[in-house]
Parts: structure tokens; sequence; C-alpha cells
């Protein structure tokens, strides 16, 4: 079979000009608002024509969620977003908001999830000795360990090696020549598949190696189903012998579950490899094709012991749709992982966590490893980020850093792939700026790296942009790493993107255009619900 019958196999027609527009991410998500809106308002208009008393109701009833909101545990930024609609919409933005906070349509799966992260949280056991080790360090990484698995199972380990690529090229390599060696299974989960070249090439070896009876299970975002994919894939795939689920599939509900995303980026072969970064399986994240300038973009690959943690990322997220999940699985793939590094002759260095976020819970596990950073840095903090929509928690973190004279550098897109982002990442630069932090922005094109190092010493690649998608909204994982040997190749991969990049003055600021001075400061006043 080579790749040309893979893709033909399972292709669908691409759609053009308009029909791109109706099936695009973008038109659904603003359809499924409008219906959720009329469905709340429509019945609202209806009641205050016929029933006059019910106005008074409906006073007392925003003024109780107004109080709900004042005591919520939401943070400050989204509590002022949702004050100035109940502001301007009055009842109409309480009923909004009593959606919200309902959970209404993920429920179920908050449940699973979170009965699998408790009864999985201990199934790989921290080493003590690395613990021991961090402590001894004073580097009081051992500290973001202990925060970490209050939420989930992150434990810091020791025998694992780390490989940093700087392009979607040089990971899309890598990842075709480990996928060849697999022997037991392959686990894929991805925010965007979309069929094309890379696609094509990573499917050919995929059905040859379920052919050869590995076990190959693929995850994808349920967005994909309405915008780069059939909404039979699944059952395509599995008729080729791979196993396919589709994460929260597009459904003609009500429902709030819309909102949260499997953003991640997770590839485990035989449990001795893992791959994670901001790379998603589609022609432009590896320059086949060109939508925004060069595309920029990173990943990591994980060789030993850490390979465990990402084993078990997917596997919680395989089965959260699952009645009764087997977790012997789970407990007997993650804890079969073995010393992988050490039979393959392997000496690395250095500390590695794989960590994941979810949505469900209260802990902002992805905001607050970077605030840890940032708080603890000593000379520097550089960052590359695609989006920079920040919450008031993140952007005084940022600040403080510059204010105390860490040299905190931040890269962002030069040419943006959405203007409303863009516009709301330009209305931060301002007071970033004032505080000492420098700005740059990628000419040749868009970065969508995510990417955060210090100190030369600490560093995190993975999916997790600086916006409130990511840090509030998405199922995000990442790699945190201290003192490992691709360190250096991250601050050195920064600083030859760096010499790509025009900064950001104040000066600079005053050529931006009217879209970006007007719209900028305007979108800040909603970020929370973008």
């Amino acid at each position: 079979m080579n790749e040309q019958d893979a893709v033909t196999r399972l292709a669908k027609p691409k759609r053009k000009g308009i029909l791109s527009l109706i099936f695009s991410r973008f038109f659904i998500i603003v359809l499924l608002i409008l219906v959720e809106l009329a469905v709340v308002v429509i019945p609202f208009i209806f009641l205050t024509e016929h029933f006059p008393h019910f106005i008074a109701a409906l006073g007392i009833f925003t003024i109780i969620m107004l109080i709900y909101l004042f005591n919520s545990s939401m943070d400050s930024t989204a509590k002022l977003t949702w004050m100035l609609l109940i502001t301007f919409l009055q009842v109409a933005g309480a009923l909004m908001l009593l959606f919200i906070q309902t959970n209404a349509g993920h429920r179920l799966i908050k449940e699973r999830s979170e009965t699998i992260i408790a009864d999985t949280k201990t199934m790989i056991p921290q080493d003590p000795e690395a613990i021991k080790k961090l402590r001894e360090e004073d580097s009081y990484t051992d500290d973001l360990v202990r925060y970490l698995n209050r939420s989930g199972c992150f434990p810091a380990f020791v025998q694992t090696e780390t490989t940093y690529f700087p392009s979607g090229e040089a990971k899309f390599e890598a990842l075709l020549t480990e996928l060849a060696k697999a022997e037991k299974y392959i686990f894929m989960e991805y925010f965007i598949i979309e069929e094309g070249y890379m696609w094509g090439k990573i499917l050919d070896i995929l059905l040859a190696k379920a052919e050869a009876g590995v076990d190959v299970r693929i995850m994808y975002d349920g967005m994909c189903e309405i915008s780069t994919l059939p909404s039979n894939y699944c059952k395509l795939l599995g008729e080729q012998g791979i196993k396919a689920k589709s994460f929260a599939p597009i459904k003609p509900l009500l429902s709030s579950h819309y909102n949260y995303r499997d953003h991640r980026k997770i590839c485990v072969i035989d449990g001795k490899t893992a791959f994670t970064g901001g790379v998603n399986l589609a022609d432009e994240y590896i320059n086949e094709i060109e939508r925004f300038g060069h595309w920029k973009d990173t990943a990591v690959m994980l060789k030993g012991d850490a390979v465990s943690s990402f084993t078990l990322m997917f596997l919680q997220m395989w089965k959260v749709d699952e009645k009764e999940p087997d977790l012997s699985e789970i407990e007997a793939l993650t804890s079969d992982e073995g010393n992988q590094a050490a039979k393959d002759g392997v000496t690395p260095s250095g500390y590695v966590v794989p960590y994941c976020d979810c949505p469900l819970d209260d802990d902002k596990v992805g905001e607050a490893v970077y605030m840890d950073i940032l708080n603890r840095a000593g000379r520097y903090v550089h960052i590359m980020t695609p989006y920079l929509i920040l919450d008031g928690e993140l952007e005084t973190a940022l600040k403080y850093a510059g204010q105390r004279g860490i040299d905190v550098k931040l890269i962002l897109p030069g040419i943006p792939d959405k203007k409303l982002a863009y516009s709301l990442a330009r209305g931060h630069y301002g007071s970033l700026l004032d505080a000492g932090v420098k700005i740059y922005e990628y000419t040749p094109g868009f970065v969508h790296a995510k990417v955060c190092v210090s100190d030369d010493e600490k560093g995190v690649v993975g999916t997790i942009n600086l916006d409130y998608r990511s840090l509030y909204h998405h199922f995000e994982c990442a790699t945190y790493m201290y003192r490992t040997e691709c360190i250096p190749d991250l601050e050195k991969d920064f600083q030859e993107t760096l010499s790509k990049c025009r900064q950001v003055t104040r000066e600079s600021i005053k050529e931006f255009g009217a879209f970006y001075k007007i719209v900028g400061p305007l979108a800040k006043l909603i970020a929370p619900l973008l």
C-alpha cells in the first residue's frame, strides 16, 4: 500500500469558496452561539410581554446572579467581562451566565474525567530519590512537582532523554522514523488532523502497522469533523484496522461543552518514545503549504521513563467516554514502560515532568507553571507564543518579572492567523513595554510555537498558549524540563528566531493600523469569552 492509496481511500472532496466558510470552525461556533442566544432570548421576550410580574422576578434573579458572580472562584478578569455583559444585556446576560455555570452538556464528561483521574492518580509513583535530589538542587522544582501532583499524576523523572525540534519539519522527520519502529502500539491524539501530504505519509505507516498487528489508536478533536475531516472518518479508519475516536463531536444540541476542546498533541510509541509540542498533523505545520507566511513551530521527543506519563494522559482521555473504563489496561501499559533509557544505553541528564491541564477542574495548571517560572527566574525568561490574551494574574507576573530586572522577551507572530486575536495581543503591548518586557514579532510569518525557557536551566515545550482558550477552556499538555540536555537548544532556537523578528517599541505601536488601535482595547472587554 503506498501513500496515495492511503490518502485516496479515506479522502473527502475539498470544499471551495463559500462552502469552505460555511463548514469552517468559526462559522459553526458563531452559529451555535446564535442558537444558544435565541434559546435564551426568545422565551424571555415572550414571558415579558404576557406576564408583567415576570419582569420584577427577573430583576431579583439578575441581582442574585450578580451576588453569585462576585462570590464565585472565577478569575477577576472574567468577572469584569460578565459584569459588563449583565450591565448591557441585563437579564439576558444573567441567563447566559447561569447557562455557562450549570455546565450544560458536559457534566457527564466532567464526572468521568474526575473519576478516571482519581482512580489513576497513583499508578505512576514518584521516585522519592528524584524529589530528594531536586530539593538538594535548591531549584524549587520539587515544590512545583508537588503542586502538579495535586491535580493529577505528574511525577518528575530522571531517566529520560529529551530531543528538541525547532521546526515542524524536523519533528515530522523524526516522527516518521519512530513510527516505523513500532512493534506493540501507537497512540496519537491531535487537535487537528487534515488530509494532505503530512497526514498521508503518517497514515501510510499507520495502516501498514495496523495490518501487521500493532495496536493503532487515533484521537482527534471533534471540530475536525466540520472543518478538515468527514464526519464518518472514525468509521473509515476502523474499517482499515485503526481504532479511532473523535473528542466531543459537534452535534445539534444546546451545550456549553463546545467550549472545551482537546487541544493536546500526543504521540506515544511502544512506551519507548513520546512526542508533544505545537505541531498538528496538517501541511501548514511543516510548510508544505503556505497560509500565513513561514510557519514556525516546535516539538520535543522523550525517550525513557517519562514516556509513561504521556501513555497515561492518552489513555485517560481515550476512556473518558466509556461508562466502565478498563483501568487494568492503563495500569498494565504505564507500569510496563520500564527504564527504557537505561535499556538503550542512554545516560540522560536533568529532570523531566510531563503534565496536562483539564478545564473541568479548578486547577489552572498551565498558567501556574508559566507563573512559577516567571516568579522564580534569576536572569531571563524567553517565550514564544502565537497568542497573547492575558488575565490579570499572568499579566501581573510578566510585568513583575520585567520590573524586577529579569530579561523577559516575548516572540509573537508577524503575520496573524486571526486578526481579532492579534489585535488583543497588541492591546497588551503598551503596559508590558512600560514594565520592561521586550516584545518581538516574527517577520517571516506565523509563530505557532509554545516554548518557554529560563536561566539556561528550565524549559517548557507543549501545547499551551498564553491565552484564555489554552489556560481556561482547552485540554492541554506540555513537558517541563529542568537541566535536561536540550535546554540549550531551546535558548539557541529562541535567539535564532529572534534574529528574524522586528522589535516592538512605543514608537512602533503608533504605526499600528486603526483596526488594531480600536479593536484591541474593545476586544479586551470580552477577552475571556473569545
